[in-house]
């Protein structure tokens, strides 16, 4: 089903790929290895980042907080933002509207 939104889909999506781009060890929801991980070319992990990014989206609608490597996804529904945190870090948000 995906969160709520009012802004174009693409944009988000495009928003939310650069944040979880910024979670170091992001390819682990992906049980992939750093070996592996270090040897993809960039367009290669950003497509990877994009696969995140939607199954994020659509994840967020049934469970708001989801473990992404070291980081943590989380949807606010108050605010209408997917925040990414890594640690106590504030690494982006993705609003939603």
């Amino acid at each position: 089903m995906g969160v709520k939104h009012g802004r174009d889909y693409a944009d988000i999506l495009n928003d939310l790929t650069q944040a979880v781009g910024r979670i170091e060890d992001s390819y682990l929801f992906f049980e992939m290895e750093p070996g592996e991980w270090e040897e993809l070319p960039q367009e290669s992990k950003l497509e990877v980042w994009e696969a995140l990014a939607e199954d994020l989206f659509f994840a967020l609608g049934d469970e708001p907080m989801i473990q992404v490597g070291s980081g943590v996804v989380i949807y606010d529904k108050e605010t209408h933002r997917i925040n990414i945190l890594a640690g106590d870090e504030d690494l982006a948000s993705v609003v939603l509207i």
